[in-house]
């Protein structure tokens, strides 16, 4: 990638954000958007949302060809405002639901199923090609939105990332909190990375190591990123 600004407005700007569990994807990305005041994109609530939709309706999740398609059929109504978090599946709002430990231990399930990943990185593009967006997840910056002006991958040391998950899950990072979540941060992984590239940063992609920046000063590496490529400015 050119160190040269693109010439991009901010109503067309697309940022692409990968990285693994427990980086601070969601978090970041939500604070540039509002920042920018471009729309947010959490692809990993349209995977929670399917999941929780099939468990739902008592489907297996072995059943890959079933839970595809209820992908497929899925009646989702996300919000893109930063500063709200929004979700339902026909009609039901599931914002809490989608963040229960029965679903953060099922996803993965559903995440690594192509066919439903197909059906979702489909409605994820026809976000990105409408732009002013900020987008997050699986992928992003490779295969969602790989001609986004701005692709960043947010990492961050393994235990970092799950001391940070522990005190979101249980309240604190202590080493029983910190065991009670390894499962579930180092398994998703593990299981995302046979059908995702999320650890190293493809060709032209910047790498922001949060391990040992807060908060405001990981999203501001990421603002002077946005600006140094695209020239848009919080």
């Amino acid at each position: 990638m050119s160190d040269t600004p693109a010439d991009v407005s901010a109503r067309d700007l697309v940022v692409a954000i990968d990285g693994p569990s427990g980086s601070g994807k969601s978090t970041v990305a939500r604070r540039v958007a509002a920042s920018l005041g471009l729309r947010y994109l959490d692809t990993g609530a349209m995977y929670r949302a399917v999941t929780w939709w099939a468990l739902e309706q008592g489907v297996d999740l072995a059943d890959t060809e079933r839970v595809a398609q209820l992908a497929r059929e899925l009646p989702l109504d996300q919000g893109l405002d930063p500063g709200t978090e929004a979700v339902s599946v026909a009609g039901t709002d599931v914002v809490a639901a989608i963040r229960t430990s029965r679903i953060s231990a099922a996803v993965s399930a559903v995440a690594t199923n192509l066919g439903v990943r197909t059906e979702l990185v489909a409605r994820q593009q026809a976000v990105a090609r409408a732009g002013g967006v900020v987008i997050e997840g699986r992928d992003i910056t490779t295969v969602v939105a790989p001609d986004a002006p701005v692709r960043v991958l947010l990492t961050a040391d393994e235990q970092v990332r799950l001391s940070r998950r522990a005190l979101e899950v249980h309240g604190s990072d202590d080493e029983s909190a910190v065991d009670a979540t390894r499962d579930q941060v180092v398994r998703r992984d593990a299981d995302d990375s046979t059908v995702a590239s999320f650890h190293e940063a493809a060709d032209g992609v910047d790498v922001v190591d949060s391990s040992v920046l807060s908060l405001d000063e990981t999203v501001a590496a990421v603002l002077k990123l946005v600006e140094a490529r695209s020239g848009v400015r919080a």
